[in-house]
C-alpha cells in the first residue's frame, strides 16, 4: 500500500500522527487475536462434544431401529429455538438459550405404550442438533474475526507501520536538506555582501 504524502511540515504532522494511532492499537489488536484464537478453540471443543454425544445417542437408538419404523414422526416438531447473544471480544456471538417443542395429541390406546418415552428420545436428539449448529455457528464467526483481526495486525506491522516510518524518514531528511541548502544560501549571499561592501570601502 503506497502511502500519499506531501514533503512539508504538516504531512510529517500528519503521518506521525497515523503513525502513533496504529502503534497504540497493534498491542490491543494482538490481545483480540489472541482472545478470538483462545475462543475459537473452545467452540471448537464445545461443538465437538455436541456431535460425540450426537453420535452416541444415535448409536444408542439405532438399536431399536425396527421401533422407530412404528413412529409417526409428525408428532413432535420444534416450535422455537431461542438464542441469547453475548459479547466475545467484541463481537456479538449468539449462543443457545432453549429450546421449545409442540406435540401433537395421540392416543396412548391406539399406539405402542413407548410413544412418550420416543417424544422425549427425539427431544434430547432436536435439543443436541440445535446446540451442536450453533456452538459451529459460534466457532465460524469467531473465527471469521480471529482472521479479519489477524490481517489487520499484518496490514500495520507489516504495512502501514513500516511505510509511515519510511515516508516521515523520507520527509524529514528533505526538510533537512532543505533547511542546509537555505542556510548555505545564506552564508553565499552574505559572503558576497561583506565582499560588496569591501570592495566599495576600497573605491
Amino acid at each position: 500500500m503506497a502511502i500519499k504524502f506531501q514533503y512539508n511540515k504538516i504531512s510529517l504532522q500528519n503521518l506521525n500522527k497515523q503513525l502513533r494511532i496504529r502503534k497504540q492499537a497493534l498491542p490491543i489488536l494482538k490481545n483480540k487475536e489472541a482472545a478470538l484464537r483462545i475462543e475459537v478453540k473452545k467452540a471448537r471443543e464445545v461443538a465437538e462434544k455436541y456431535l460425540e454425544e450426537l453420535r452416541s445417542a444415535l448409536n444408542r437408538y439405532n438399536e431399536g431401529v425396527r421401533l422407530w419404523t412404528e413412529f409417526d414422526s409428525s408428532l413432535l416438531s420444534i416450535k422455537e429455538i431461542n438464542v441469547k447473544y453475548v459479547k466475545i471480544a467484541g463481537i456479538s456471538i449468539p449462543e443457545f438459550d432453549n429450546i421449545s417443542f409442540t406435540v401433537r395429541e395421540f392416543s396412548l390406546f391406539d399406539n405402542p405404550a413407548w410413544f412418550p418415552e420416543g417424544i422425549q428420545i427425539l427431544k434430547n436428539l432436536y435439543t443436541t442438533i440445535a446446540k451442536k449448529d450453533l456452538a459451529l455457528k459460534k466457532m465460524e464467526m469467531l473465527n471469521h474475526a480471529r482472521k479479519k483481526t489477524t490481517q489487520k495486525v499484518n496490514l500495520y506491522e507489516k504495512v502501514q507501520i513500516p511505510g509511515y516510518q519510511d515516508a516521515i524518514r523520507r520527509i524529514k531528511s528533505f526538510l533537512e536538506d532543505e533547511e542546509n541548502l537555505l542556510k548555505s544560501a545564506q552564508k553565499i549571499v552574505k559572503a558576497r555582501q561583506a565582499e560588496a561592501e569591501q570592495v566599495n570601502v576600497a573605491l
